[in-house]
């Protein structure tokens, strides 16, 4: 992963660009800490520099930097290598840098900060790729097609008629990159690097639902039109917009979807990343990246059986003390979810009154917050149906954070594809995971926090964050926010889900089980709808490693948490205990260590 996508792979936030210089929140310190800072300093702002994409998202592409909104980023292989030389440049800075005069947090994030940057390192260095977890240029969830509409429509603020004219000016840049990955991909695909061919499918449908619609009623013309007038700007911008897409970017489609009927033909047979060259390696590097652990494949896959049957057991005595004993665990919770009571109508106003049923839960978990955390953060949340035209290849939920100004609100986004995919009965958890405890809640906190450079704040580990959603799922249990047992139920089958995640993820890369195979296997376990399952799988599949993270992260902070109320006794306090999330994101080993240096500070 290279070094922008790292850092902007949360959704990376704005600070209030032009009033004040970059990382300017970083912590007042002295000496070596203060030197160390203004590396960070210089690391950020030739991130900034090098991504216009990237300075968009956080909000700096005004002033000095305001030409970067009229520009998208350099996707190119050459693009990669010089990312990459950039890359071991601070990475040498860092490494460089004494330890001797730091304080115990100018350490850390040292040693934080440089463990990201030997990670992004990995992928170009050694597999000619730009990530590990995602070694396809384009796939159903990954490539030019798929992430700039978006990135137009939510992150390109339309305020005024410079910013209606460089929204233009990156419509006008977007066929050329999208011919780049085109370009990118027939290079990797002549090494084999290539998605298989269910994904290709699925990509290809995308691609052609991009392409489909009349130049005038696509939503990269509809969404600068419709926002220009909400704001009142005078002029012309549609029919400029419709030209630009007509005559660059949809001959730009058609050639991308030209290539990848043609790869279609040719992909290697098989799911994994064993059918790459250097595959074993792949995702030996994906699964120490996603996890910051050094288990191997056979201890993560034993640790999902494990996990599969505990999580079972205790599922069984709720589901029969509902009068479901008839079936195997994922048999009856496939029965559940075909219960029409447990099912919105899939209509508009279905899924209207599903988000609804979001909304009410976040802001009934709200009320509750102050128990277990001495701070609430005050950042909005919204929740949103994944748009339309990437619904079938999307996950089927996912976060973007606020701005940290607070100009843009949170937003999780659902998939609605089939709200057959969420019973009732399942949804509470999925919004503590998403919004708060969750995600929500643990991003938030490290935005506004005094105590961390700013770099620090919006770098991302997935173990450590998909681990703290879990044990937010958990939390909400011990908060006693399941109405009833078929609530309960559903936060287990949320457990029971990613432990099961453990075995299909390792089970497709390392064992060589088939989508068919992986998707069976966890319908049959979860009891999860087969369309959902699937989606899932096909995820695993194109983005190996990746969703190990969740249940290796969650023991892990489980284990961080035993460990103190062991140690602490009656002066445990778990208000305190989860002041770590104000430290930010880090490596599990890291965070377990923090913890273990927290407790034993209280005993002293």
């Amino acid at each position: 992963m290279d070094r922008r996508t790292f850092i902007a792979s949360a959704g990376t936030a704005a600070l209030i660009a032009g009033l004040r210089p970059a990382l300017a929140q970083a912590p007042a310190t002295g000496g070596a800490d203060a030197r160390l800072n203004a590396l960070f300093d210089r690391i950020f702002n030739d991130t900034l520099d090098t991504s216009p994409q990237f300075c968009t998202a956080l909000g700096y592409d005004k002033g000095d930097r305001a030409a970067a909104k009229s520009k998208l980023d350099d996707n190119s292989d050459a693009g990669m290598r010089d990312d990459l030389a950039h890359t071991r440049k601070w990475l040498a800075e860092v490494e460089a840098f004494p330890t001797a005069g730091l304080s115990e947090a100018g350490a850390l994030n040292r040693e934080i900060v440089g463990y990201s940057l030997r990670n992004q390192t990995v992928a170009p260095e050694r597999f000619g790729i730009d990530s590990v977890i995602r070694p396809y240029r384009i796939f159903q969830q990954g490539g030019a097609y798929f992430q700039l509409p978006d990135f137009l429509n939510d992150a390109h603020v339309i305020a005024d008629k410079a910013d209606c004219d460089a929204y233009l000016a990156r419509l006008d840049a977007l066929g050329g990159v999208l011919d780049t990955d085109t370009t990118v991909q027939k290079e990797r695909s002549s090494r084999g690097i290539t998605a298989p061919d269910f994904a290709i499918d699925l990509t290809i449908g995308q691609l052609e639902k991009l392409r489909g619609a009349p130049a005038a009623d696509s939503t990269l013309v509809q969404s600068l039109a419709r926002r220009a007038k909400e704001k009142g700007i005078a002029g012309d911008f549609a029919g400029p917009a419709e030209k630009i897409v007509s005559d660059k970017v949809y001959p730009a489609l058609d050639r991308q979807i030209a290539l990848m009927k043609q790869l279609r033909a040719t992909t290697a047979p098989g799911s994994g990343v064993w059918r790459l060259r250097d595959g074993e390696a792949i995702y030996a590097a994906a699964l120490a990246q996603a996890t910051t652990t050094n288990f191997s494949p056979e201890e993560v896959h034993k640790m999902g059986l494990e996990q599969v049957a505990e999580i079972s057991a205790e599922l069984d005595a709720i589901l029969k003390g509902q009068g479901l004993t008839k079936g195997a665990i994922g048999e009856r919770l496939t029965a559940l979810n075909k219960d029409p009571r447990q099912l919105y109508p899939d209509s508009a106003e279905g899924r209207a009154a599903l988000i609804a049923s979001l909304n009410e839960g976040v802001k009934a978990m709200h009320a509750k917050l102050p128990r277990y955390f001495s701070h609430v953060p005050a950042a909005p949340l919204e929740i949103r149906a994944v748009p339309v035209e990437i619904q079938d290849g999307a996950s089927n939920g996912y976060y973007k954070r606020a701005t940290l100004d607070g100009s843009r609100p949170a937003i999780y986004f659902i998939n609605l594809k089939d709200v057959g995919d969420w019973p009732k009965y399942t949804l509470p958890a999925l919004t503590f995971h998403e919004g708060v405890p969750g995600h929500h809640l643990q991003i938030s906190l490290a935005q506004e926090s005094k105590d961390i450079p700013t770099l620090r704040k919006i770098g991302f580990f997935g173990a450590y964050s998909e681990g703290w959603a879990l044990y937010a799922e958990q939390l909400a249990d011990e908060l006693g926010s399941y109405a009833d047992p078929l609530e309960r139920a559903g936060y287990l089958q949320s457990f029971l889900f990613r432990a099961a995640r453990l075995v299909v993820d390792t089970g497709i890369h390392t064992q060589r089980w088939e989508r068919d195979k992986a998707t069976a296997y966890m319908v049959g376990t979860t009891g999860f709808a087969q369309p959902r399952s699937q989606r899932e799988v096909e995820r695993y599949c194109t983005q190996p490693g990746q969703a190990c993270s969740y249940k290796v992260g969650h023991m892990a902070w489980v284990r961080a948490r035993a460990n103190a109320e062991k140690a602490l006794g009656g002066r445990f306090d778990i208000r305190r205990f989860h002041d770590v999330l104000k430290s930010g994101a880090m490596p599990l080993t890291v965070m377990e260590r923090l913890v273990e240096a927290r407790t034993k500070a209280l005993l002293a």
